[in-house]
């Protein structure tokens, strides 16, 4: 298939890579032009100087950008090149209003969009190991699950349009009670004087169990919050999150708490370190 990638990012880099080793007729765009040329010379394919040339007549375009507005800017700019009945892949975390919105507009064109968040950061799109929380018409969600399969261990349709943006949004409340519970655990540990790796070795196999203290508890132990995905990130995610239980009434006590957690480690410095970088705010002098 000929596809456009938009957004060469530590997540969409190794994601379009994926889908040129499948085989498809790539063409990428990235603001930064000088990280799609280099993805070209990785690759093959073309790179694109703006979001328009990449998208000249591909049968599908899939973003992976930062916010509302660059898809926005980005859709805008291809509906009018797409091939005639393409269909929009949107892997950026959103706004669901955001996705109803570019559903409509790509109708008004005759194309299809579905809203695609992504769940397994950097690690997860480096190795095709992706979850993809999926919203958008059937006939539309079957064509975009053949192509983006080249880097998912698991998709599923929510629902329509903004059903992919919900479920995204509930994922990232509960790694923010998780991660908050993890580092109290650590913190408590240490101030008890037990060593954290004979605590790990003690409680990981039974219910306390999961993805982060697997993957998170030792790095936490030693300090180390350089694993992908930025607390400046995350606070993004909260604050659609928090938007959205405000329009539907929701309660997310402990996800508001965390989230002010997050906006005094981004006070400490810490914009760029990943999300287990709590216990960092616990353990200040």
């Amino acid at each position: 298939m000929k596809v456009a990638f938009a957004g060469l990012g530590v997540m969409g880099f190794p994601m379009a890579g994926h889908l040129a080793k499948a085989g498809h007729d790539m063409a990428v765009f990235n603001r930064s032009p000088q990280k799609a040329e280099r993805w070209a010379a990785a690759h093959g394919g073309r790179a694109g100087r703006t979001a328009a040339e990449a998208a000249e007549g591909a049968q599908m375009l899939i973003l992976c950008v930062g916010n509302d507005e660059d898809v926005r800017a980005v859709v805008a700019a291809a509906l009018p090149v797409l091939a005639p009945g393409a269909v929009i892949v949107d892997h950026t975390t959103t706004s669901a209003r955001l996705a109803r919105e570019m559903a409509a507009l790509a109708a008004q064109s005759g194309c299809a969009f579905v809203d695609a968040p992504v769940s397994g950061g950097q690690a997860g799109a480096e190795n095709g190991q992706l979850t993809i929380m999926c919203g958008g018409e059937a006939e539309a969600f079957d064509q975009a699950a053949g192509v983006i399969g080249a880097y998912a261990k698991a998709i599923r349709r929510m629902g329509e349009a903004g059903a992919g943006q919900l479920t995204k949004m509930v994922n990232q409340i509960c790694i923010a009670g998780l991660v908050q519970g993890l580092a109290e655990a650590l913190h408590f540990a240490r101030r008890a004087g037990l060593d954290p790796a004979e605590v790990y070795e003690a409680i990981s196999k039974g219910a306390a169990q999961s993805w982060q203290m697997d993957n998170r508890w030792k790095t936490m132990a030693e300090g180390k919050f350089d694993f992908g995905f930025a607390v400046d990130w995350m606070r993004k995610d909260l604050g659609l999150v928090l938007e959205e239980a405000q329009a539907n009434g929701a309660r997310l006590d402990v996800t508001a708490m965390v989230d002010g957690f997050y906006a005094e480690v981004q006070a400490m410095g810490g914009n760029r370190w990943d999300t287990s970088s709590l216990v960092a705010r616990l353990e200040r002098p």
